[in-house]
């Protein structure tokens, strides 16, 4: 903090010339703001490059990055087949680690991965082959966890609404209706089997179903 009666700091303002901020002229990385004489295509391949250092990327996402910043889209497309060719692009690869990360690190189903996935710009078919490859069992057994965690937050509640809520949860991370349906109800059976009473008030409960696209 500045001593009492000396100025503090002096604000830059906006505006045009005298060094305002931000920056008069083109935004940092565009392409208008190499100059005149910038080639596109190095422009591309430059930002390219630099979106691929921080974190994988899918060709969709690469070219909408080069249409923001103003690259012609001749000269986005030529960059963006020859990163393909030799590999630096490659949305096989992204999809199947996508689907690999996602599902061990949230829990995601094959209906929300498969979302995901087509909103970042994947090919239908490749979405549904990453997603293929998800095993049945893991995501049984992983659809089982995530209600086995959230079960005991649910304990004293009408046995309807915990069957309502595990399996909201369950559609919400992309699980069938029809596998949250047979998890759920395998929880609350063992749950109720342990303490020696039976399970009431269930029948008739149907999961929600989810927003995701479904993976055929």
């Amino acid at each position: 903090m500045p001593p009492s009666g000396s100025p503090g700091p002096r604000r830059r303002t906006r505006g045009r010339g005298g060094g305002g901020w931000p920056p008069d002229g083109p935004a940092e990385g565009t392409l208008a703001s190499q100059g005149p004489d910038a080639d596109p295509e190095a422009v591309a391949r430059a930002i390219c490059l630099r979106l691929l250092t921080a974190a994988p990327r899918t060709r969709a996402q690469l070219a909408d990055a080069l249409r923001r910043r103003g690259v012609p889209e001749d000269a986005a497309q030529a960059v963006l087949a020859r990163f393909q060719e030799v590999g630096l692009i490659d949305d096989k690869a992204f999809a199947e680690a996508w689907v690999d990360s996602r599902h061990a690190g949230r829990g995601l189903g094959r209906k929300a991965l498969a979302a995901e996935l087509r909103h970042r710009g994947v090919a239908d078919e490749t979405v549904r082959d990453a997603v293929a490859r998800l095993d049945p069992e893991e995501e049984l057994e992983t659809a089982r966890r995530l209600v086995a965690r959230r079960l005991p937050a649910t304990r004293g509640l009408p046995t309807a609404t915990r069957a309502r809520r595990l399996g909201g949860m369950l559609a919400r991370k992309g699980y069938s209706p029809g596998l949250a349906y047979r998890v759920v109800r395998e929880a609350l059976e063992a749950e109720v089997e342990a303490e020696g009473r039976p399970l009431d008030d269930l029948e008739g409960w149907e999961p929600e179903e989810t927003t995701g696209d479904d993976v055929p």
